[in-house]
């Protein structure tokens, strides 16, 4: 019974920040568009080098633009439903996350529903060339309609790997308070190279972008079996299995990280 009672709390506190954010319409138009505009300008510059080249390392501009389009899906629903886990360090700065300890729910839950945002602008962008990439590879035979659902279970394990690599760099600032930098290594780098085939990179970096960041788990691993069929239906049951344990171990670290934490006392 606590856990629907927590579940519904949830759900109003999205629909509050929803309601609060559509107060302003245009700006929540305005910045979708800019936000679709800035992702596919990113990689509309990688798609013009392939272009000219045809592939890097063997990769063609379609399986680059499935990898990009992915990142950017589970990016975004993961952004979606836990943007504030990226900018917990304004929580742990500003005694914000004080407030939420005086929640009947857990911090975590009371934390995730705060400035909840409709990514619209990356769903449409990152939507676009998943479609326009799938198409291209079916067209030519690479691929059946079957890796379109599989696509979409992956998005979602990516999420929860994202999620958990989030939610544990941001459990470090229980400790040290500022976090900032680090997240820029363990997500937004590692995330903004993992957009791309990690055969790119040196094996020491492929290695830690498997192993120690997993970010290589959200799309490049898929995309070995689902485009080229490398390995067999067991990839998607491991990759699964490593989202799970992600999250288990990123929830642990979290609740662990609580008992440090100390109020700034404002």
């Amino acid at each position: 019974m606590k856990q629907v009672s927590w579940f519904h709390l949830y759900k109003i506190l999205i629909r509050t920040s929803i309601r609060s954010r559509m107060q302003y319409k245009f700006n929540f138009v305005l910045g979708a568009i800019l936000a679709a505009l800035i992702q596919i300008s990113e990689f509309l510059m990688v798609a013009l080098v392939l272009h000219k080249f045809g592939a890097i390392k063997g990769w063609s501009l379609h399986e680059v633009g499935y990898l990009f389009a992915i990142m950017t899906l589970s990016k975004t629903l993961y952004r979606t439903f836990g943007n504030e886990v990226h900018h917990l360090e304004k929580y742990l700065v500003g005694g914000e996350l004080d407030q939420l300890l005086t929640r009947p729910m857990p911090v975590l839950l009371a934390l995730l529903p705060q400035n909840f945002r409709l990514m619209v602008g990356e769903v449409l962008q990152g939507g676009f060339i998943l479609c326009w990439s799938l198409s291209g590879m079916m067209n030519s035979g690479q691929i059946g309609w079957t890796v379109i659902p599989l696509s979409l279970f992956v998005i979602v394990t990516g999420a929860i790997i994202l999620f958990s690599i989030g939610l544990a760099t941001a459990t470090i600032g229980f400790w040290t308070t500022r976090i900032e930098e680090l997240q820029v290594i363990t997500e937004d780098a590692a995330r903004t190279a993992a957009q791309y085939p990690l055969t790119l990179y040196p094996k020491w970096m492929s290695s830690l972008l498997l192993i120690v960041i997993p970010v290589g788990f959200v799309n490049y691993i898929p995309a070995l079996y689902l485009l080229r069929g490398e390995g067999g239906a067991w990839v998607l049951a491991l990759i699964a299995a490593i989202a799970l344990l992600c999250l288990a171990a990123s929830l642990r670290f979290w609740a662990f990280g609580m008992t440090k934490y100390q109020s700034t006392g404002s």
